[in-house]
This record gives structure tokens, sequence and C-alpha cells, in this order.
């Protein structure tokens, strides 16, 4: 039998003289388990934005993203879309061409980033599943379909049922104009709203879609001109070791860049803010931690009778120790045990009943949740590292200053 944790189980559960002893140990549990509820509330909050943020990104990026280092185009014909095709693992690839052109609807005018994509384009994005309203630009290539971001469309007042009035799309001619008339220096499709996308204001607001050929017309590109090269993986394929094989194939004149490389700011940004607020957290969880101190000096004081029996009976300092320990430790597992579900029971409820919503108009309805296991062992060793420190001390110094040297 373990006798520091059997007494500590006693002293843990038993009526105390003084009241306070055990409103202050029971405050500490509840503040444990307050502190890591909160961690794990919070970090799987910020996993479900990560991860929301990730399917909305990808959803427009490709799996493998090949630009020039110089210059704004580079040609790409069917001899060597073949040659990309037969690396192992590469399923799809799309020439896209984009370039930033005014669009004039009515008497509205907005410089917009405007991408040319071809047929290829959603089989490699997914972009078609961002569609809010409307529909993707359709199959057929030379269609003047126009897929605008909301913020776009809001900003020149487009709708998708004023087919009648075109968008024109300009875009400076290449070369040197001289012409009398300012309109003659710009090149002008007349293109039709068929649906807008919502992925956030950076998007919505900035971004454009219509198809290659309509782009290659405006931009005056020779055929086979293509900005980026946009590639879709296989499934389970090493992204990582494909993009090196694409690498040595085209040599040093392009760059080759993964899916999170291509937002590699972002993607960074958001795991320096779950570190930053797990940091803050933890620290409130170690003051929190500290009411261990309050509870086990009162308990070791009121137990000096009680120590003096043992010792009597022939218990060691350490046998001493290990039980107010264990009442620390015994106090620290309870509180985080009860922390765990209780933030877990919160999360499942909150994935499966979403009582936190946004807003309408937000892309999801309820706040996102991502339960991870990683993050269960994180907080269970900080709570138990922080747990730990603040019991040793009480333990170690007045069970020497306050009973042991005692008669």
């Amino acid at each position: 039998m373990n006798v520091a944790l059997y007494i500590a189980r006693r002293y843990f559960v038993a009526k105390k003289s003084t009241n306070a002893i055990t409103i202050i140990s029971w405050i500490s549990v509840l503040a444990i388990a307050v502190g890591t509820s909160a961690l794990i509330i919070i970090l799987s909050g910020m996993n479900g934005l990560t991860g929301l943020v990730q399917t909305l990104y990808n959803s427009f990026n490709p799996d493998i993203k090949i630009t020039a280092v110089s210059g704004k185009v580079f040609t790409a014909d069917d001899k060597y879309i073949t040659q990309l095709k037969s690396i192992n693992g590469v399923a799809y690839i799309s020439r896209t061409l984009d370039d930033n052109m005014l669009l004039k609807y009515n008497d509205q005018l907005q410089i917009t980033h405007i991408k040319g994509v071809d047929e290829n384009f959603t089989a490699v994005t997914r972009f078609d599943t961002l569609i809010a309203e409307g529909n993707f630009i359709s199959e057929q290539a030379k269609q003047h379909d126009l897929v605008l971001g909301k913020g776009v469309a809001f900003r020149l007042g487009v709708g998708l049922h004023t087919n009648f009035t075109p968008v024109c799309v300009f875009c400076p001619k290449r070369g040197n104009n001289s012409g009398i008339n300012p309109e003659d220096a710009f090149n002008e499709e007349k293109c039709y709203p068929s649906g807008f996308f919502t992925i956030n204001d950076d998007f919505d607001f900035t971004y454009g879609l219509i198809s290659y050929e309509v782009a290659r017309d405006l931009l005056q590109y020779p055929v086979n001109s293509v900005s980026a090269l946009e590639i879709a993986l296989k499934p389970n394929a090493d992204a990582d070791v494909i993009k090196k094989e694409i690498q040595k194939a085209t040599g040093d004149k392009f760059i080759i860049k993964n899916k999170y490389e291509q937002n590699d700011v972002l993607f960074k940004t958001l795991k320096t803010e779950k570190l930053w607020t797990f940091i803050i957290l933890a620290f409130v969880l170690l003051i929190a931690t500290f009411n261990i101190i309050g509870a086990l000096t009162m308990l070791i004081i009121e137990k000096k009778k009680d120590v003096k029996t043992l010792s009597a009976m022939g218990a060691d300092v350490n046998l001493i120790r290990k039980i107010f320990m264990t009442e620390g430790l015994m106090i620290i597992f309870i509180g985080s045990f009860i922390g765990i579900l209780l933030g877990y029971v919160l999360c499942l409820l909150q994935q499966h009943y979403g009582f936190v919503t946004f807003e309408e108009g937000y892309i999801v309805d309820a706040y996102p949740i991502d339960v991870r296991f990683s993050d269960f062992v994180l907080i269970m060793a900080t709570v138990l590292g922080a747990g730990f420190i603040a019991a040793i001390y009480p333990v170690r110094v007045f069970t020497k200053q306050n009973l042991l040297l005692q008669d």
C-alpha cells in the first residue's frame, strides 16, 4: 500500500478544523480547472480558425505553383506541360495569366487584379467551392464570363441579374501608343458577371477571374504565355519531393512553391499568434496554481501533531514531504481533469450545435473548433509543471521551518 497516497487522500477529503483550508483547496482545484478549460477552448478555437483560413486559401491556391524568376510571363507550350505531367504525383496543370486591369460598370470604376484561368483551374484549386452566388466561368473558354469578388462587385454595383449592361475590362496596350483619343491606348473586352466569390477582404475587394483566352487577348501576349503554372497533386503525393523534381526539371529560372510557401507570412503569423496566446494563458494558469502554496502551507501548519506522531512511528522526512507533495499533486490532477473534461465537452457542443455564431454574411455560421490531442498533451504538461513548481516550495520549506525543527 502506498502510505503517502493513502494519507494524502485522507487529508484531502477529511474535514479540517479550519474551514478556510478546505475552501482554499477547492479554490485551487477550481482555478486550475478554469485555466485548463480556457486553454483547451481557446487553442481549439484558434485551430478551427487556422483550419478555416487554410481551407479557404487552399481552395484558391494550388498544391504547387511555378513562376518565372524574372519577367511577368514565360512560355509553357504543350510539350512543356506534357513533360511536367510525366512527373510521378502530378494530377492536373492549369495555365494562368494575371495582371491589374480597370473595370468599368456604368459610371463606376475599379482597378482589379484580374486572373485569366483555363478549363483545368477548378480541378487544380477547387475554386468553384468558393462561389457564393451564381456560377463559375463556363467551360466554353471563349465565353466572356466574369467572376468577381463580392467586394469588387459591391463597389461597382454589379448584380447577377443585370446582364444587359456588360462590365468593361480595360488593359493598357503594349508598346508605344500616341493616339489623340485616350481610349485608343487601351484594349477593351466586354464581360458579363456569372458569379461572385468570397474568401476574405484581401481577395474579395481585389480579385476577379476571366477565361485564359480573354486575358491573353487583353494583355496581348503570344500563345502559351503564362504568368504561372498551377499544379494539383494526386492524393497522398509528397509535395516536397515533387517540388524538388519539378525544380530539377525546370532549372533555376523558375520559382517553385508549395501551397504553404505561397502564403508563408500568413501561416507563420497564425502559428505565432497561437504560440503567444498559449504563453499568455500559461502565465495566467501559473498564477492560478500558486493557490496551492496557500492551501499546502495551511494544511502543513494544521497537521503539526500528525507529523510528530508519524515521525515518532518511524516516518522519515522524505515520507512526510511525500505526503504533502502528493496532496498538492492531487489538487493539480483533479483540477486539470475537470478542466480538460469541461473544455472538451464545451468544444464538442460547439462543434455539433454551434452555440457561438457569427453575424450574417460570414463564410461559416458558427465559430469553428478543431480539438487536437497534441494540445491536450501540451496543456497537461504545462499544468503539471506549473503545479509541481507551486507545490514544491511549501512542502520543502514549511515542513522544515514549522514542523521538523520544532520539539
